[in-house]
């Protein structure tokens, strides 16, 4: 009964989403049929909202594809034989890895527990956690064209993020020796995949699809909400009253790090929502949301909860917060 309960949620999640979309379409033919004034800072919430869910789509829908067949197709023995006994190599391989794996950070988080538990240090499985989500051609081409196929945010997303990802892995390989798992499953991945492998390739591309269906709606719902946030944001809220912290480099970083965090936007189109502050905050602190919140998010922290133990994933989001608040910074000295 899995799978029903399954489409009984991506049809109900449809049928909001198109209640949702219509009312935003027609809201200005409901104004001319039910005789009632619509606000010009609705209208522009609208326009604004409607603007970065166009935009983001494509390539959500991009990336759900190529993550259903990654899913499908390439096991974690094939991705774990790249990993070199070295501390230092093991992190170095694993983010380049991870920068070439288009997954998104919802979708990350079982795939790395499962390479950690086979045998990949803990510190490899953390380079690619952060890297994957951040820094896959998917994002860093949704980037480029959210900031007007503009090159430079891109690039420092690119770099700065993978910079600041090995830095973060190489410190998790001092402070953790273990692979600090709350329980292991192996009795049940060996027999998974060995069914998976003998499935033809029609009931394989099947479960892509699946799959791929399972990961629009779960990156769809959090990018409505977030684009919604965002347009409300710029809408009805003053510069002055969101930076609370200050409207400096560290204040704004401090902000735009929070919201990141909150949002729990998907990896494949927070460019978009992050691009439409740029009117609002520096340039770093557009930069710290865009690495932030791939590395780290609410809801990549409660699965990493469920799966590794709390110390280990307190320290890892006190790290990954020092780093790129520090690292993002820099940007706006140099």
């Amino acid at each position: 009964m899995r799978w029903l309960h399954s489409y009984l949620i991506d049809f109900t999640s449809l049928i909001v989403i198109s209640i949702a979309v219509y009312f935003i379409l027609f809201s200005q033919m409901a104004e001319e049929k039910l005789s009632f004034h619509i606000s010009d800072s609705f209208l522009q919430l609208n326009t604004i909202f409607l603007s970065i869910i166009i935009e983001a789509i494509p390539f959500v829908l991009i990336g759900v594809l190529i993550a259903g067949f990654i899913q499908v197709f390439v096991t974690e023995e094939h991705i774990r034989r790249l990993i070199p006994k070295n501390r230092f190599f093991a992190v170095l391989v694993s983010c380049f890895v991870g920068a070439l794996f288009p997954a998104c950070e919802c979708g990350i988080v079982p795939i790395v527990r499962r390479l950690v538990e086979k045998g990949v240090p803990l510190h490899a499985g953390v380079g690619f956690l952060l890297t994957g989500p951040l820094i896959n051609p998917i994002v860093i081409l949704s980037t480029y064209m959210a900031f007007g196929n503009n090159s430079h945010m891109a690039a420092l997303r690119m770099i700065i993020g993978f910079l600041a990802a090995l830095l973060i892995a190489l410190i998790i390989s001092f402070l953790f020796k273990s692979n600090q798992l709350k329980h292991t499953i192996t009795d049940l991945t060996p027999s998974s995949q060995t069914k998976l492998r003998k499935k033809s390739f029609i009931l394989r591309l099947d479960e892509m699809v699946k799959h791929s269906i399972d990961e629009f709606f779960d990156m769809g719902k959090y990018l409505i909400i977030g684009a919604f946030i965002a347009a409300a944001v710029q809408t009805y809220v003053s510069t002055k009253s969101l930076f609370f912290f200050g409207e400096g480099i560290f204040g704004s970083s401090i902000v735009m790090m929070g919201l990141a965090y909150f949002l729990s936007l998907c990896s494949e189109a927070d460019a978009f929502i992050g691009a439409s502050f740029r009117n609002l905050v520096p340039t770093s602190a557009i930069l710290s949301f865009l690495i932030y919140g791939p590395m780290i998010d609410l809801k990549n922290t409660i699965m990493l909860l469920s799966m590794f133990k709390a110390r280990f994933v307190f320290i890892l989001l006190i790290i990954i917060t020092f780093i790129v608040l520090i690292s993002t910074s820099l940007v706006s000295f140099l």
